[in-house]
C-alpha cells in the first residue's frame, strides 16, 4: 500500500518506471517521462507540484477532464458491490450502457459487443465483418492509425506496421483525401475528388465481391487530424451500398463529443454499419472498448455463431464507468461545449497561421485540431517529415521542450502540434494554452522562410 510515509519522489517515481517497465513506441533509453502525481479538470500536476495544462486529454482519451467526481464515485459503488463478472452472465450495467449507445449512435446501430480498448474493438470487427460478408478483404487508408494488435495493426497505414510486419493479410491501402497535400496534385479550387474515385477504382482491382469492408477513421487522429471534403463520407456510403461493401467508422478517438457531436460521422450525417469505440466512452477512468453493429448485422448472429469472445467482455466496472460518462457527456453539456469552444479554438488557431511564417496549415472540427509547421509556406515543405529520426527532429524537439518547460503538455508527431483538450475547457483556458504555443512558435519561425 502506498502511504503518505513511503510515497516516491518524482525522481524515484521516473527512475523507478523505466528500470522496471517498457513505454510505447519509444527507444527506451530516450525516454523522459512526466511523474504525474494528481490531476483536476484540465490541468494536472507532476510529484514536485508544477501545473501542466492538458493539451491532449493524455492520449485523446480523457474527453470529460481529469477526475470528474460524478465518475469517480460511480466506479467506487460498482467496486463496492461487483468489480467481475463472468462474460456469459447478465449484469446492469451491461445492459444499461448498450441501451445507452444504442440511444446515442446513429441510426439502426443497437447491439454492442464489448471489448477493453480500440485495437480490440477494430479486431473483432474485422472479423464480424468477414464473418458477416463471407469475404475476405479490408480495405484502409495510408495515414491511419487503428491500433497495435495483429489485425488492427494490419489495417493501419502508418510506419508503427512497418516493424510488426508481414502482419495479417487481406488489408489493401488507400490514399487518403489530404486537401492539403493532395496525393493527386490539386487544390481545393480545382479538386475533381479522385480521393473518391480512387478508393472505387481500387475496388474494381482488387475485386468488389471479395471485399468485406472499408475502415475509415472518423476523423484522421493521430497521423494529422485530416478532416475530410463534405461529400467524402456520404460518397463513401454510396460506394459501400453499391457494391455490398460494409462501412466502418473507427470512433476510437474522434468519438464522443471529440468533433462538436457524438460521432464525427455524426457532421455528414452518416450511418455506418459498424462503429468502433473506446477513448471516449469512459474517458480513460477504466479500459473500455465497444463494436456497435446495424441492426441487420446484429440479426445475423441470432442464428449464426458469433466466433468473438474475451476474459473481460462486458466488464462490469468498465460498463458502470461508461454508463457513467456519457451521463456526464449530456449533463454537463459537453458536446455543445465541444462545438461552441471549438469554434474559438479554430478562430485563435487561424490567426496563428497568419501570425506564424513556419505555420502551413491549421485543421480543426469541434476540440480536434493540429498545427502543421513548415520550413517555407509557398513549397509546404514540412519542418520534420512524417517518418522523421534524428537530428531531422530537432527543432521540433525544442517546441516540445518548451512547451513542457512552459507547463503545457500535449502531443507533438513529426511536424505536427495538436491541441485537443478535453471538452470541459472554457475559451480562456484555450487562450492560456495557445499563448505558450504562439511563444513556442517563434522557434519555428526562427528557421523558416521568411
Amino acid at each position: 500500500m502506498i502511504t503518505k510515509e513511503n510515497t516516491m519522489t518524482a525522481e524515484e517515481i521516473v527512475q523507478s518506471s523505466k528500470k522496471y517497465t517498457f513505454f510505447s513506441w519509444a527507444v527506451q533509453s530516450e525516454v523522459n517521462p512526466i511523474p504525474i502525481d494528481r490531476a483536476e479538470g484540465v490541468y494536472f500536476w507532476d510529484a514536485d507540484g508544477k501545473r501542466y495544462i492538458d493539451f491532449s486529454s493524455q492520449l485523446m482519451n480523457l474527453n470529460i477532464g481529469h477526475q470528474h467526481p460524478k465518475v469517480i464515485e460511480a466506479i467506487k459503488e460498482q467496486a463496492d458491490k461487483l468489480c467481475f463478472a463472468h462474460p456469459g452472465t447478465a449484469t446492469e450495467p451491461r445492459g444499461r450502457l448498450g441501451e445507452s449507445l444504442a440511444e446515442i449512435t446513429p441510426g439502426n446501430l443497437n447491439k454492442t459487443f464489448f471489448c477493453l480498448g480500440g485495437a480490440e474493438a477494430n479486431e473483432n470487427a474485422i472479423k464480424m465483418a468477414r464473418m458477416y460478408t463471407g469475404r475476405h478483404k479490408i480495405l484502409a487508408q495510408y495515414i491511419s492509425y487503428h491500433g497495435a494488435t495483429h489485425g488492427a495493426i494490419a489495417l493501419t497505414g502508418d510506419s508503427r506496421r512497418w516493424a510488426v510486419e508481414p502482419t495479417m493479410p487481406g488489408v489493401v491501402h488507400t490514399l487518403n483525401p489530404y486537401c492539403y497535400r493532395c496525393p493527386f496534385g490539386w487544390t481545393r479550387d480545382t479538386c475533381h475528388r479522385e480521393c473518391i474515385d480512387h478508393i472505387e477504382e481500387v475496388i474494381q482491382y482488387e475485386g468488389p465481391e471479395e471485399i468485406a469492408a472499408i475502415f475509415l477513421e472518423g476523423v484522421v487522429g493521430s497521423n494529422g487530424i485530416i478532416v475530410p471534403p463534405d461529400d467524402y463520407w456520404p460518397r463513401m456510403r454510396e460506394i459501400c451500398d453499391k457494391y455490398g461493401i460494409l462501412l466502418i467508422s473507427d470512433e476510437v478517438m474522434s468519438g464522443f463529443g471529440r468533433t462538436g457531436k457524438w460521432f464525427a460521422v455524426d457532421n455528414w450525417n452518416v450511418v455506418p454499419d459498424i462503429i468502433t469505440m473506446a477513448k471516449g466512452v469512459t474517458a480513460g477512468y477504466v479500459p473500455l472498448g465497444a463494436v456497435v453493429v446495424s441492426d441487420e448485422i446484429a440479426q445475423h448472429f441470432e442464428d449464426n455463431k458469433l466466433s468473438c469472445g474475451l476474459t473481460y467482455s462486458g466488464h462490469p466496472l468498465s460498463c458502470a464507468t461508461g454508463v457513467a460518462t456519457i451521463e456526464v457527456y449530456k449533463q454537463d453539456g459537453l458536446i455543445d461545449n465541444a462545438a461552441e469552444v471549438g469554434e474559438h479554438l479554430g478562430q485563435r488557431l487561424e490567426e496563428l497561421k497568419s501570425k506564424h511564417n513556419s505555420v502551413g496549415a491549421v485543421r480543426y472540427i469541434g476540440l480536434f485540431s493540429v498545427i502543421e509547421v513548415v520550413k517555407d509556406k509557398m513549397t509546404k515543405t514540412p519542418m520534420a517529415t512524417r517518418n522523421a529520426k534524428g537530428a531531422e527532429l530537432a527543432t521540433m524537439n525544442e517546441v516540445g521542450k518548451y512547451l513542457r518547460e512552459n507547463g503545457l503538455f500535449t502531443f507533438i508527431k513529426a511536424n505536427m502540434i495538436f491541441i485537443v483538450p478535453p471538452l470541459s475547457i472554457t475559451k480562456s483556458q484555450i487562450d492560456e494554452g495557445l499563448e505558450i504555443i504562439d511563444q513556442a512558435l517563434d522557434i519555428t519561425d526562427a528557421v523558416a522562410k521568411a
